[in-house]
């Protein structure tokens, strides 16, 4: 039996409880309430989450074991963060995430690391670290209109991956208040940029 359906609904049901977010039914996919402030449309929120799904599903299948890949798709853009376990799986999971044709990935940033899969300890730290950088997202209020729910933090081995369609003036002040956040080796912006 394959479990990452299981696995998947775990996490959407542990995700809406520890962001205090109400999940809604639209079109079969668990969608928070927050999506009411996401500048991405309902039905991209819900493409996302669908590239998500089935890129752990298509990287499960087709890759060797021992990898510990992350898949984080916003706006149709893939981040792979985590480790795999050669220079091949690397791009073989990169590639996999290229040929997704439905819904289609527009960009893929590939951030594996080639080594084995971080420890629990790591893994706790970098749970943490997302935790206190959208805390400190909290404390930005001399941009007018800022939402810091509408930037999307990843962390892996304690680099802090920022993802979002921000204003330039919204990526400069997350990125100052991210790389501020102790503990923090380094930040790396992925946002897209609106006017």
């Amino acid at each position: 039996m394959n479990a990452w359906p299981i696995h998947s609904a775990a996490a959407v049901l542990a995700a809406t409880l520890l962001t205090g977010c109400v999940p809604i039914l639209v079109g079969g996919a668990a969608m928070g309430v927050g999506v009411v402030h996401d500048r991405r449309t309902a039905g991209t929120v819900v493409d996302d989450q669908t590239i998500e799904l089935k890129l752990y599903d298509a990287l499960d299948r087709q890759l060797p074991p021992g990898n510990h890949i992350n898949i984080t798709a916003y706006n149709s853009a893939v981040l792979l963060s985590g480790e795999a376990v050669s220079a091949q799986a690397r791009q073989q999971a990169e590639q996999i995430a290229r040929t997704l044709r439905e819904p289609p990935v527009r960009e893929v940033y590939n951030e594996l690391v080639i080594g084995p899969p971080s420890a629990l300890s790591s893994r706790s730290n970098d749970t943490l670290l997302t935790t206190k950088v959208k805390a400190a997202l909290l404390g930005i209020h001399n941009i007018p209109d800022f939402d810091p729910s509408r930037v999307k933090v990843v962390t892996e081995r304690g680099v802090v991956y920022l993802l979002g369609l921000v204003r330039p003036q919204e990526a400069d002040a997350a990125t100052d208040v991210a790389s501020q956040v102790s503990g923090v080796r380094q930040v790396v912006t992925l946002f897209e940029f609106i006017r």
